[in-house]
């Protein structure tokens, strides 16, 4: 049966590939999205797009009154760790204020709300590895922090209100239509890089390791999280460092470019690997895509895209 589904952040990386499967699987969407880092493009022609700002509440009620959904993916937010650390309170009004407009709008309508969270910017460097949902977050960014007090309105309002809403934490998400420009997954660097032919830089001297999943295995686990309560793990259980995602995309690209090597930026993570296997028992969820595979498909997509620039 067709439901009605809503899609904030529904323009961008992994908010387009939500849009897809939700209109592959007969769904009606509705696209929420200000367009400040989403692109209108991405938007599949059989979804509907409301240009707007989820921090203007009476905007974001309004369409959410209309459209009546069964279910809201919310993915909207300022997901830069530099830009959080540059400008906080904006990261804040976003993250903080703009999921608290999304939890306040489905209840309405009674609406389960599927919010994407960070995994590695949450826990910070003293958790275990891998991490579960269990390990106190210590985030070392404003963004990280953000999206933990995020996590604690869609939580409380879970509760207060008896709706079924789901946080999964992604880890490090990748893969076709990533953009490069900004602060953008390294993934997506490395491939345009390699693709203009030019030494991408790796900070942390290629050393920092980071939990790297498919877009294609996230979407399906954000669909599997609907309805459900509870906070998960959405990412692989697989540690690979930055020298490794390099090395593969360069093989993948035929190049023999070599990378510059720097210090950590301030506010980014050593180490992350994800405990999955609650996600495993409650949301009957497995990443499908291997690391190497993920890569090589990711990068032919992305060349085609950079073509096209």
């Amino acid at each position: 049966m067709s439901q009605s589904t809503i899609v904030t952040g529904g323009a961008g990386f992994i908010g387009s590939h939500v849009v897809d499967a939700l209109l592959a699987a007969g769904n009606s969407v509705t696209v929420i999205d200000d367009l400040s880092t989403g692109d209108r493009e991405r938007v599949a022609a059989g979804a509907e797009l409301r240009e707007l700002d989820i921090v203007d509440l009476p905007a974001l009620r309004a369409v959410v009154e209309e459209v009546k959904p069964n279910a809201i993916y919310h993915l909207a937010a300022q997901a830069s760790v530099v830009a959080s650390v540059e400008d906080p309170g904006r990261d804040c009004e976003v993250n903080v204020r703009g999921t608290l407009n999304v939890v306040e709008a489905a209840r309405v309508c009674g609406a389960p709300v599927v919010f994407t969270s960070t995994g590695g910017a949450l826990y910070g460097d003293e958790a275990p590895m891998p991490t579960s949902e269990e390990w106190t977050p210590a985030p070392l960014s404003p963004y990280g922090a953000s999206k933990w007090a995020a996590e604690a309105y869609v939580k409380t309002w879970s509760l207060s209100s008896g709706i079924p809403h789901a946080v999964c934490r992604l880890g490090n998400v990748y893969g076709p239509r990533q953009s490069p420009h900004g602060e953008a997954g390294v993934v997506a660097i490395f491939s345009h890089h390699l693709h203009v032919g030019q030494a991408p830089k790796l900070f942390g001297y290629g050393k920092p390791t980071r939990d790297y999943v498919y877009v294609e295995d996230v979407v399906r686990a954000l669909l599997a999280a609907t309805g459900k309560r509870g906070t998960y793990n959405i990412a692989t259980g697989v540690e690979t460092d930055v020298l490794a995602v390099w090395d593969e995309l360069r093989e993948a690209a035929g190049s023999d470019i070599e990378p510059q090597l720097a210090e950590l930026r301030p506010g980014e993570l050593q180490h992350s690997r994800l405990d999955i296997s609650l996600a495993s028992r409650e949301l009957g969820w497995r990443p499908e895509v291997p690391i190497s595979e993920g890569l090589r498909k990711t990068y032919r997509a992305l060349v085609e895209e950079f073509k096209k620039e």
